[in-house]
């Protein structure tokens, strides 16, 4: 499975539309590296709200692709996270202080065009 990443100004946007498994998390984050690389991007919105349920790998990748995409310059915003998502993410005793969230993808938008990169939450 290909997500796909769309480019709008100088963001990226990302909609996981079905449950990931290790092979497309791991393709998703060698793809987002890649392309915040190319296009020179500055931003990100992952959009989660179709997302029912992740396990600690796909946890762990999502961080990862967080504090990768930090160090390439890319400040992150992950919306539309449900509750069951929210509470794996917590137990995974992963830190989770370096990621921003939104509750959809416009706020997220709008949350990348904020001054400091992020809503209060």
């Amino acid at each position: 499975m290909s997500i796909p990443i769309l480019k709008i100004n100088e963001s990226l946007l990302v909609f996981i539309q079905e449950v990931l498994d290790d092979q497309s998390a791991l393709q998703l984050q060698e793809d987002l590296l890649n392309k915040i690389q190319s296009v020179n991007a500055t931003g990100i919105v992952v959009d989660m709200s179709l997302v029912e349920l992740v396990d600690s790998f796909i946890a762990k990748i999502l961080v990862d692709i967080v504090n990768m995409s930090d160090l390439m310059g890319a400040k992150v915003i992950l919306t539309g996270v449900q509750p069951p998502v929210a509470i794996t993410l917590n137990e995974t005793g992963i830190s989770l202080k370096n990621i921003s969230t939104a509750l959809d993808v416009e706020q997220g938008i709008e949350s990348l065009k904020a001054p400091t990169g992020s809503l209060e939450n």
